[in-house]
């Protein structure tokens, strides 16, 4: 009994249970619905490339775990969430189609600028909102939810005005290979993968991950100890702009477009509640990066199985509202001082009758 309290205090556990759950109910549901107990896990090739439900998680699931990197060091340095990542994959995406197809062309066979200068125009407009964003919080010190307001109602309409109020398509293969497959696996896979590595291997070599923990769990003690907090805050907002632009890159060559007013919509509501699935306090301070990885693809799959179970597009939104909530209630401090209190009660009440 004391091995099974001890495993659900670590801060991994919420994330792998859920992920755990979710499974469950697609085993069940397949079993209802008459299919192989286990096919919820098969993998296979076709056509020359890897297909199953679990690499359509994985793959469907690139985008968020991909946000979920700089929303996990946002809600640690401030304490704060960055709403408008969703917007920011938009403009991001827009910008790189504007350029790479030429200003009010709807349809491209070819480039007008090399393909370089259009992926990179697109992360530089990303890291110029997380920069604006972060300039609002660290240095004006206005709630983040408020600050990135501006670009979550704004980010659409300046993506929209690039394209020219059209979506602009894109139809050169070299373009599309960030959504597609290199060999047998969908390229956006080994697009977050690559991310995650990197901002892993950062976080482990450096005192980045440090600071930022510091600088969430008290600002003003973190400035007093010699940390520029201010400028740690806007280092996670960039960076959080630079996972955004990522995310809208790879969103836009998955459907060979620019589509200004579907790309990442309401993307940023998986973003924060894959950190909070992933047992972080969106309170700020210390975070788990691991368990923010595993709370997107938590999601995806949560996704993946409303769609299975008949739940519309339009309906799945209000569910992880819901899933929202009860983790925000859960990780709330009178909540968990009410279950300390029944369990050293219920401590007390066995140690009288031993």
């Amino acid at each position: 009994m004391s091995k099974l309290k001890s495993l659900t205090k670590k801060q991994l556990f919420l994330p792998i249970f859920s992920m755990i759950l979710v499974m469950l109910i697609n085993v069940i549901y397949d079993m209802a619905c008459g299919n192989a107990p286990l096919s919820f896990f098969q993998i296979g090739i076709k056509n020359g490339f890897l297909y199953g439900r679990l690499i359509d998680v994985l793959n469907r699931g690139s985008e968020v775990a991909i946000l979920a990197i700089g929303m996990t060091l946002v809600v640690s340095s401030s304490a704060g969430t960055d709403i408008s990542v969703g917007s920011v994959m938009s403009l991001s995406g827009g910008f790189c189609c504007m350029l790479l197809a030429g200003y009010g062309v709807a349809r491209a066979n070819s480039y007008a600028l090399p393909l370089w200068v259009g992926l990179l125009g697109g992360i530089l407009i990303a890291c110029v909102c997380g920069l604006f964003n972060g300039f609002l919080v660290a240095y004006l010190n206005i709630q983040p939810m408020v600050a990135t307001l501006i670009l979550w109602s704004a980010g659409r309409a300046i993506g929209l005005l690039l394209c020219n109020s059209q979506i602009v398509y894109v139809r050169v293969p070299s373009f599309q290979i960030l959504g597609a497959y290199v060999g047998f696996l969908p390229t956006p896979i080994l697009i977050a993968a690559f991310c995650i590595v990197i901002a892993a291997l950062i976080l482990r070599f450096t005192a980045l991950g440090t600071f930022i923990q510091s600088v969430g769990i008290n600002k003003k003690a973190a400035r007093i100890s010699g940390f520029n907090s201010a400028r740690i805050i806007l280092i996670t907002y960039m960076i959080c702009g630079l996972c955004a632009g990522i995310a809208g890159l790879t969103a836009t060559s998955r459907i060979y477009s620019a589509d200004t007013n579907n790309i990442g919509l309401n993307m940023e509501l998986d973003a924060i509640l894959s950190v909070a699935l992933g047992g972080n306090s969106l309170g700020g301070g210390k975070f788990n990066l691991s368990g923010s990885i595993i709370g997107a693809y938590t999601i995806q799959a949560i996704t993946t199985t409303m769609y299975a179970l008949g739940i519309s597009s339009a309906q799945a939104p209000v569910f992880k509202a819901m899933v929202v909530i009860l983790i925000v209630v859960l990780q709330a401090e009178p909540v968990k001082d009410y279950f300390r209190k029944m369990t050293a009660k219920k401590a007390a009440k066995e140690a009288k009758a031993a």
